[in-house]
């Protein structure tokens, strides 16, 4: 009998950030870059950016339970983000850059709530975690060219997530 896909959303600051992490592991069906959380219908990047909109720049991943568990994808979102920056991340400020683990179901809420309170606890980090965590609505796919933005234009995305400072960030706190 062939698993069901699921999804999980992950807000983690800039979505460009947030696809070449997850892209193309194994188990791993696809890596959509969209906005969610917020209320208006349809909205495009500059609504998104103009914080009118109450979305968060997100990602929404489908994968294959048997082969990329849930809690080893929030595993992975939380080496990708600074959880403790309640104002965006990293050089991206604002409400739309901020952190969120979207859930699906009551298991997917379980393992967030689980895996924030350890890595709360763990003193990894000095501040408490601000990372929401909330149910999930509506997922809006980002305009075409936001897509898998880190094959379409590798070099502008590698001085990107280095400028931004989320890939110095990211190896000293987690070697990645």
């Amino acid at each position: 009998m062939e698993q069901e896909l699921k999804k999980a959303t992950f807000a983690g600051g800039c979505f460009w950030c947030m696809v070449s992490p997850f892209d193309e592991q194994p188990g791993i069906h696809g890596v959509h870059s969209g906005y969610t959380g917020g209320h208006t219908e349809n909205p495009t990047y500059k609504e998104v950016c103009s914080e009118t909109t109450g979305h968060l720049e997100a990602v929404q991943i489908t994968y294959d339970p048997a082969v990329f568990p849930y809690d080893k994808l929030v595993r992975m979102f939380w080496q990708q983000i600074d959880p403790t920056d309640p104002g965006g991340q990293f050089h991206d400020r604002g409400e739309s850059y901020t952190t969120a683990i979207f859930y699906h179901d009551e298991e997917q809420k379980k393992v967030a709530e689980n895996s924030k309170k350890k890595l709360g606890e763990s003193g990894k980090f000095q501040a408490p975690i601000v990372t929401k965590i909330k149910e999930a609505s509506t997922f809006y796919p980002a305009e075409e060219y936001h897509q898998h933005y880190y094959k379409k234009n590798p070099f502008h995305y590698k001085m990107y997530r280095k400028g931004s400072g989320r890939a110095d960030f990211i190896n000293k706190k987690w070697g990645v």
